[in-house]
């Protein structure tokens, strides 16, 4: 009798146990659908308004003074059309696609040349796509945006940005459409690119906008040097939407809202 009653306790314990194992717990679950840090839904509780206020470090993006995207109409942007101001020096080199999350990222592993901004060399470090554009010309925006992020030898940022407008697909994009589409909804996942040219990305070296402002995304980073180019590129509605269905769905719209000047 005892016996059985030793296997009808065991029996009973073990089934306890496999429940517990076999069903995820509702912490575990919470874990995974708060992966991300940060995302661009307007009034969340993560979402651009609350940026600054999620970690100590990110303070800047409620703070800061310089902060990025802005109009092209704000006074702090300069017209420059002096082809002398910015030397581009990019070439060919090896480069990995990531899906961040938040964005598709193009990023050079070797040396993809850089860029001469007063004297200052910035090294090619990464490209990634914003939809629809992050900053604005006397009010409109764009459906598309390019950033090429820059850096030099005492970690100052300098970024080249394009935007794009609905109509021819855009061939820099082409190339890379079939990696995009392998990483759909992929967080995290990489594909080997092969040699890329960032000469491939077209942009104008003597017709853009620049000003002093910040990182579009946390921390906020602020005193980066930005060159928009004034020449409105092209790009297909297809590959705006690849673009888009990549990324994780909070970031199918992954532009920050215009920031307006703290300073005054």
């Amino acid at each position: 009798m005892k016996n059985m009653q030793s296997i009808s306790i065991f029996a009973h314990g073990f089934l306890l146990v496999m429940l517990i194992f076999s069903h995820p717990s509702s912490t575990q679950a919470q874990e995974v659908e708060d992966e991300r840090e940060f995302d661009y839904v307007i009034g969340g509780p993560i979402g651009p308004e609350k940026w600054g206020e999620i970690k100590e470090e990110w303070s800047l993006c409620s703070t800061g003074k310089m902060q990025s995207p802005i109009d092209m109409s704000n006074p702090r942007v300069e017209r420059v059309v002096n082809p002398y101001t910015l030397n581009r020096n990019h070439k060919p080199s090896y480069a990995t696609l990531k899906n961040r999350g938040h964005d598709i990222s193009l990023q050079w592993e070797g040396d993809a040349g850089s860029i001469l901004i007063n004297n200052t060399e910035y090294a090619l470090k990464q490209a990634h796509w914003h939809s629809p554009s992050e900053h604005t010309i006397n009010g409109r925006s764009y459906d598309l945006e390019i950033h090429l992020v820059h850096m030099s030898n005492d970690s100052k940022i300098a970024v080249m940005a394009v935007l794009y407008t609905l109509g021819i697909r855009d061939s820099f994009l082409s190339m890379l459409e079939a990696n995009i589409s392998s990483m759909i909804n992929q967080k995290g996942q990489s594909v080997y690119s092969g040699i890329i040219n960032p000469r491939d990305i077209q942009t104008s070296r003597w017709l853009y906008y620049r000003y002093i402002g910040s990182l579009t995304v946390p921390p906020c980073t602020e005193q980066v040097v930005w060159m928009i180019s004034r020449v409105i590129r092209t790009v297909s509605k297809s590959q705006v939407k690849l673009l888009r269905e990549a990324v994780n769905d909070y970031a199918e719209n992954n532009a920050r809202p215009i920031q307006r000047d703290r300073c005054k």
